[in-house]
Order: structure tokens, then sequence, then C-alpha cells
């Protein structure tokens, strides 16, 4: 599966996803959405912010980003907090 089928992906992030080595859904789901965050900063989107974080957890759910748990949310949030330096 591409990952522009999944929710929340673009072509756009595709395209950044892959250019951090992330080449499908089925590895996305492996590397679980902080790791890619934090591979798509160090290598192509150095300003990727908490929106694209919720976009790939939502992705990995295969659900909208909006229709994560607050639970989930608030975790992401911490992470995106320790990291966004």
């Amino acid at each position: 599966m591409r990952l522009s089928d999944l929710p929340n992906i673009s072509r756009v992030n595709e395209e950044k996803l892959q250019a951090a080595g992330i080449a499908d859904a089925e590895q996305l789901k492996e590397i679980g959405s902080e790791a890619a965050f934090l591979k798509v900063r160090a290598t192509s989107d150095a300003k990727a912010c908490l929106h694209m974080l919720t976009a790939l957890e939502g992705a990995i759910q295969g659900i909208r980003k909006t229709e994560l748990s607050p639970e989930k949310k608030a975790e992401l949030k911490s992470f995106y907090a320790k990291i966004k330096n």
C-alpha cells in the first residue's frame, strides 16, 4: 500500500517520508509515528510540526488525525514539546 493511500498522507508528505527512508505503509506502521517524524525532521523537513506528527499517527491507525483519542493527542503533544527545539 502506498503511503498516500493512508488517511492524512498527501503526495508531498509521501515524498518526505520516502526521502527519510520510509517506502510504504507497512514500513511506517513498523517504525511508528514518533520515529518516522524524527526521520522526516532529520532528512527532509526540519520544520515539521505537531500537525505532521498527529497526521502520521492517524495514518498508522487508519483514521483522520482529528479522530485521535485525547490521550494519544496529549502523548504526541508531550513528545513534540520535548523535541521541538
